[in-house]
């Protein structure tokens, strides 16, 4: 969930511009807030390339969205905090409360490192197929989460989301414009409504990260497209990574696949290097881009776009976390993680069929 630029770390998987930041600061001191000119700043610890402060507006209209009868998105009430056992390792950032940021250098392992990847990967997709059975008209997000969290510690793993930067919960869930890193609240769910839920488990000093966005109830149409070809970028993108192949090309194809469909590609938002620490190099652009790098073998990494119906400008609660699209528009996610095999990605986040 972190980013290069990013608007709140995203700590699964989410970042934000063209190059990586890393930070050690709290996500108070990372980000400001002034009243006056109604936007987040960022203090970087690495230059950007051309990008020096993204700006985030605050939320405005609570009311209902422009021609259509669905009302933005309320924040509801947080439960207590979920403890874990003492005995499940947590990551280190789970102590001191902070946002590590993005780790310099790839995520590249040896056989062991390998087979590890696949255990982390393989629960973090189990869940996410439990969580998304669960989702239901009157079923609240903060349910999901309460059954989420006790799945992952039932497997001896930690729930990587909770206490990254402070973040409150065990996952994310974001409903219908909600961008990405909503928490778990008692808002029910509502016939009608998509939801992306996002997964991160840390089994044996690895995570595995992945997300896919529900359909709650009786979906309408243009939703439903929304949501199938933002899978369909994903699969894309997945299908042309292999060892020698440029980051850059990720991009492409997904931002060529959303034109044919009219949709918007979030840039705010990147995938990342995963593995031993939960967001490392490279970023991983959704968009058309000219970064370099090339992908090598043993490589893990997240690729999980996020595309809109309108707008892919950020608005961000007052909550420092949930990041909603700033005319109300629908918004829609998947997310991987991935292998780099001989000639291939391996999808480490894929449950067995």
């Amino acid at each position: 969930m972190v980013g290069a630029s990013y608007l709140q770390p995203r700590m699964f998987s989410s970042f934000v511009g063209d190059r990586l930041v890393q930070s050690t600061q709290p996500l108070s001191q990372l980000f400001h807030y002034n009243p006056g000119r109604k936007h987040v700043s960022m203090q970087l610890s690495r230059s950007l390339s051309g990008l020096t402060n993204i700006l985030f507006n605050r939320r405005s209209n609570l009311g209902e969205v422009p021609n259509s009868k669905r009302k933005r998105l309320r924040p509801g009430k947080l439960s207590p905090h979920r403890p874990v056992p003492k005995h499940i390792k947590g990551p280190p950032y789970v102590k001191t409360q902070m946002a590590p940021g993005i780790v310099s250098g790839p995520e590249v392992h040896d056989l062991k490192g390998i087979e590890h990847m696949r255990a982390s990967g393989r629960l973090a997709a189990q869940v996410l197929n439990y969580a998304g059975t669960l989702v239901k008209p009157g079923v609240t997000t903060d349910e999901i989460d309460e059954a989420v969290h006790q799945m992952i510690i039932d497997n001896g793993a930690y729930p990587s989301p909770l206490g990254y930067g402070g973040f409150p919960k065990s996952v994310c869930t974001s409903v219908n414009e909600c961008i990405c890193h909503g928490i778990p609240d008692s808002r029910p769910l509502e016939d009608g409504d998509i939801i992306n839920i996002d997964v991160t488990v840390y089994l044996n000093g690895y995570h595995g990260d992945t997300s896919a966005t529900f359909f709650c109830g009786d979906v309408d149409e243009e939703a439903r497209k929304l949501v199938k070809v933002t899978e369909e970028c994903l699969d894309k993108a997945i299908a042309i990574c292999a060892p020698g192949v440029e980051f850059k090309k990720i991009g492409k194809t997904i931002h060529d696949h959303a034109d044919k469909f009219g949709y918007g590609v979030v840039r705010q938002f990147v995938g990342h290097g995963v593995g031993r620490v939960f967001h490392a190099d490279p970023v991983v652009q959704h968009f058309r881009n000219n970064d370099g790098g090339l992908m090598v073998l043993n490589q893990t990494f997240t690729i999980e776009p996020m595309l809109t119906m309108g707008s892919i400008n950020p608005v961000m609660w007052d909550d420092d976390w949930t990041v909603v699209t700033q005319d109300g528009s629908l918004s829609a996610q998947f997310e991987h993680s991935i292998l780099i095999t001989e000639d291939r990605a391996e999808i480490l986040t894929q449950c067995e069929t």
